[in-house]
């Protein structure tokens, strides 16, 4: 869309959203807040452009005649550029998921009941990073280890505003690398384990379809750390996407139901991913990116503690504070890489 269409958009979003029959409908209202939220930024920075272009003028023309407008001509020549500027990044396409909740997977990887625990400094990590930016956090399901670490660990979260958590945390996925002395260590020496995080937009009902027929569901008894049974009852449930060969299994909850819920809910979540993965396999070279990868093999980020360093491989990010990231100061790390998304985007519309 050009930038005539996109305020043509906006206008016409304001007249529906001021209409009272449209708000009968909260999915379609929301949908169009969400859009209006996108655009406004947008159109209020062309007219802020277009209103100091209009006293630069004015001010081209007072000069001649009055030496106190040449200052204000000055100030006005070297604020346009700067706006100009930021409309540009403004109307840069955007992510269509930036505004989505997400679903995130924590795994842990090889290193035993090391990176189990490492599995839960992370969740712990990502959990007070939300605290911070005022997000709800929901644990939806988890297999703890023996040391109170997560084999397993699946938590919704929820944002606020036209800027969603997948605009912040849609780089996250990927290998984890901690290298430290495990608490099982005896000898001091250093290890190096590792733990999987998977992001994914959280999908809305409209968004993803699923046909009751392709779904294959089995319900079990829950386990607890060590696989002993912590229910009585086959309330845990694991359902089987059978087009697709996707697995997701619940059993936090103590009712079948809300298990099977929960399950669903994940299982949106991967099949939108998928879907995404697949459309962007098929796009352009010019609309894949660099910093965010479907490999979720890649090694993304170092955690070394014997340094306090913490270390981004895709974009050359390194600090110091590795201690503050890990209770939740993680906004450099993630504005770096929001950085090297947008230079990338600029770069592919120079």
């Amino acid at each position: 869309m050009n930038l005539d269409e996109l305020l043509a958009e906006h206008a016409e979003l304001e007249v529906k959203l001021a209409d009272p029959a449209v708000h009968a409908d909260q999915n379609r209202a929301r949908t169009l807040g969400r859009r209006y939220a996108q655009l406004t930024p947008i159109v209020a920075a062309y007219r802020e452009l277009e209103a100091v272009r209009d006293d630069l003028e004015a001010a081209r023309e007072l000069a001649a005649e009055d030496a106190a407008f040449a200052d204000e001509m000055a100030e006005l020549e070297a604020r346009a550029p700067q706006l100009e500027e930021r409309l540009k990044h403004l109307l840069i396409p955007r992510d269509p998921n930036d505004d989505k909740d997400i679903i995130m997977e924590i795994k842990a990887g090889e290193g035993g009941e090391e990176s189990a625990l490492f599995a839960g400094d992370l969740l712990r990590m990502y959990l007070r990073y939300a605290e911070r930016e005022g997000w709800k956090t929901e644990i939806i399901d988890s297999q703890q280890s023996d040391l109170g670490g997560y084999k397993d660990v699946t938590v919704a979260m929820k944002g606020k505003g036209a800027d969603g958590v997948w605009s912040r945390l849609k780089f996250e996925g990927g290998v984890h690398r901690v290298q430290r002395v495990p608490v099982t260590e005896s000898q001091g020496r250093i290890h190096t384990s590792a733990a999987g995080v998977l992001v994914y937009p959280e999908a809305e009902e409209v968004d993803v379809q699923i046909d009751p027929n392709d779904l294959r569901i089995d319900v079990f008894r829950s386990s607890g750390p060590g696989g002993q049974s912590v229910n009585t009852t086959d309330s845990a449930v694991r359902i089987t996407h059978v087009p697709t060969g996707v697995v997701v299994s619940c059993q936090n909850e103590k009712s079948q139901l809300q298990n099977k819920e929960s399950a669903l809910r994940i299982l949106r979540a991967r099949l939108l991913a998928i879907a995404q993965e697949q459309a962007d396999a098929a796009a352009s070279a010019e609309r894949k990116s660099q910093v965010r990868t479907v490999d979720r093999s890649e090694r993304v980020r170092t955690y070394n503690f014997p340094e306090n360093r913490i270390s981004d491989h895709r974009v050359g990010f390194k600090a110091y504070n590795l201690d503050q990231v890990l209770d939740g100061d993680l906004s450099a790390v993630i504005q770096a890489l929001i950085d090297a998304e947008m230079a990338e985007k600029l770069a592919a519309h120079a």
